[in-house]
C-alpha cells in the first residue's frame, strides 16, 4: 500500500514539474495576456447574455444580484460597480427591431471572441492546428460551439441559484435546531457548489473547445486539478489585488486595470491547467489525438549561421 502510494506521489510530483516546465516553454503567460484583452472586450457581452437567459427563468434582477455579488467578491466593488454600469449601456431592452438584431449579432461575435483566443491558445498548448482548407466552415462551427458555451453558461447560473435556493431553505430549518453549525455549513456547501462548477466548466473547455479527440478519464483528471489550481490561485490572486494598492496606483483606470490583472492571473491558471491536461496524458499514455479536420504541429528549432535573415 505504502509502495502504491509512493509510486503516485512520485508520478503526479513528476507531472507537476513537467507542467511548470511546459508552462514556461509554451508562452502561457503570452496567451494568459491575450486573453485577457479579449476578455475586456467581451466581459460585458458575456454577462448581458448569460443574464438575460437565466432570467427568463428567475428575472433579471435576482440573476443579475448573483453575479455582480460573485464579481465583488473576485475583483472589489469599484471593478465590479464599472462592469454594472458596461452592462445597462449593452442592455437589449427598448430598441427597435433592427437595433435589436444588430446588437444580438454584435454581443453574440463580443461573446465569443473569448472563447475562440481560448481555443487558439490551448490548441498551441497541444500542438494541434485546424486544417487550413476548412477555413470559413471552421470559423463558422467555432462561433457555434462558442454560442453553446455562453448558453451553458447561463444554464450553469440558473442551476446554481436552484441549488442555492434549495440550500438556503434547508439551512433556515436546519437553523432552527443546530445554530451554531448552519454558517459553518453553509460556507462548505456553497464552497463544494462553487468547486463542481469550476470542475464542469474546465471539463468542458477542455472537451470541447480544442481541435483534438480526448479520452474523459484526461479530461476529468485534467479538469480537477486545474480546479484546484483555480481555487487556489483565487485565493491569492484576491489576496495579491487587495494588498497591492493597484486601484489607487492607476487612479480612474485602476477599476480596469484589476479586472485586466484578474482575468490574466486566471488565465494562466487556465492554461497551467491545459499543460498539466497534456502531460498527464503523456505520462499515463493515454495520447491526446488531433480531429479529423486537425493536424499535428511539431516546431523545430535549428541553429544556422547566416549572412542574412531569408526572406522567402
Amino acid at each position: 500500500m505504502e509502495n502504491k502510494k509512493d509510486g503516485f506521489l512520485k508520478k503526479q510530483f513528476g507531472i507537476f514539474k513537467a507542467t511548470v516546465s511546459g508552462f514556461m516553454n509554451e508562452d502561457c503567460m503570452k496567451y494568459s495576456a491575450s486573453l485577457a484583452y479579449y476578455t475586456i472586450f467581451s466581459i460585458g457581452p458575456i454577462l448581458v447574455l448569460m443574464i438575460s437567459l437565466a432570467g427568463i427563468f428567475f428575472g433579471e434582477d435576482a440573476i443579475q444580484g448573483k453575479v455582480f455579488s460573485e464579481i465583488r467578491g473576485l475583483v472589489g466593488p469599484s471593478a465590479a460597480r464599472q462592469i454594472q454600469e458596461v452592462i445597462m449601456n449593452l442592455k437589449l431592452s427598448g430598441k427597435s427591431n433592427l437595433a435589436l438584431v444588430i446588437s444580438i449579432v454584435t454581443l453574440l461575435v463580443g461573446a465569443t471572441s473569448v472563447f475562440g483566443d481560448i481555443q487558439n491558445s490551448i490548441n498551441r498548448i497541444w500542438h494541434v492546428r485546424a486544417k487550413p482548407k476548412r477555413g470559413w466552415v471552421k470559423l463558422i462551427t467555432d462561433r457555434l460551439l462558442s454560442s453553446s458555451l455562453v448558453i451553458g453558461l447561463g444554464f450553469l447560473l440558473m442551476v446554481t441559484l436552484v441549488v442555492n435556493g434549495v440550500i438556503l431553505a434547508f439551512t433556515e430549518r436546519l437553523q432552527i435546531y443546530f445554530p451554531d453549525i448552519t454558517v459553518f455549513f453553509m460556507d462548505a456547501v456553497n464552497f463544494a457548489l462553487s468547486f463542481v462548477i469550476i470542475f464542469i466548466l474546465f471539463g468542458i473547455i477542455f472537451r470541447t473547445l480544442p481541435d483534438v479527440k480526448i479520452a474523459w478519464k484526461t479530461v476529468r483528471s485534467g479538469a480537477f486539478f486545474t480546479a484546484i489550481f483555480f481555487v487556489i490561485g483565487r485565493f491569492a490572486i484576491g489576496l495579491y489585488l487587495q494588498s497591492s494598492g493597484t486601484e489607487s496606483t492607476y487612479g480612474a483606470a485602476g477599476a480596469l486595470v484589476l479586472i485586466l490583472l484578474w482575468v490574466y492571473y486566471t488565465a494562466a491558471i487556465l492554461y497551467f491547467g491545459a499543460v498539466y491536461t497534456r502531460e498527464y496524458a503523456i505520462a499515463n499514455g493515454i495520447p491526446i489525438k488531433p480531429a479529423d479536420y486537425a493536424v499535428y504541429v511539431e516546431e523545430k528549432e535549428q541553429e544556422k549561421v547566416v549572412k542574412e535573415i531569408p526572406t522567402d
